[in-house]
């Protein structure tokens, strides 16, 4: 009985030893691999937004700068000095979280396309404004020297991720519809 024990024992202890040695690429295949591609797929969704989006979106407030006030409050806000630039800077984020909030409240209650709706509004006008100030602000936030060094830090970061993800088959996709969207626009364009 003590033999049959311990040849089940050493038996177990092998099974084991080889499931451990085999677990790093087990863990990879089941675990690691499918988050990559999530990840790789959500990055990419953001990404095509930022793209496509984040353009748009600061030409957008560009032209709204045609109008007298507008432009008037960017003069003002490109001669803050540094710090009141990153207070502008941030303060679209502070606004338009309570319509984030606002979102979340309607969609715990029922309404889910209400909130999809306050969400999306919230978001792009956020991005705009964002975009826009940056812009306007960029040379006084870069004369704050730890914002200089994180912008300086994240931009190649970034560009290094957005090559990774424009290489994967998720934004490879993408750019697939895109470019039927935009043929099959073109002719519904054409024969309207």
């Amino acid at each position: 009985m003590n033999d049959r024990l311990a040849a089940s024992i050493r038996l177990i202890r092998r099974w084991l030893s080889r499931a451990a040695s085999a677990t790093p690429w087990l863990l990879r295949l089941l675990v690691v691999r499918p988050l990559e591609a999530v990840a790789t797929l959500l990055l990419a969704i953001v990404l095509l937004f930022e793209e496509w989006g984040w353009q748009p979106l600061v030409r957008a407030f560009a032209w709204l700068a045609l109008l007298r006030p507008v432009a008037a409050l960017e003069a003002v806000l490109a001669r803050l000095p540094p710090y009141a630039a990153l207070a502008a800077f941030t303060l679209p984020v502070a606004v338009l979280f309570p319509f984030k909030l606002l979102a979340l409240y309607l969609l715990a209650h029922g309404a889910p396309l209400p909130a999809a709706g306050v969400f999306l509004a919230a978001k792009l006008v956020g991005t705009g404004l964002v975009g826009r100030i940056f812009m306007i602000t960029k040379p006084q936030l870069m004369r704050i020297g730890w914002f200089a060094r994180g912008y300086g830090a994240f931009m190649p970061w970034k560009e290094a991720l957005f090559a990774r993800v424009r290489a994967s088959w998720a934004w490879r996709w993408g750019r697939l519809l895109k470019t039927m969207a935009k043929r099959r626009l073109h002719r519904l364009w054409a024969r309207g």
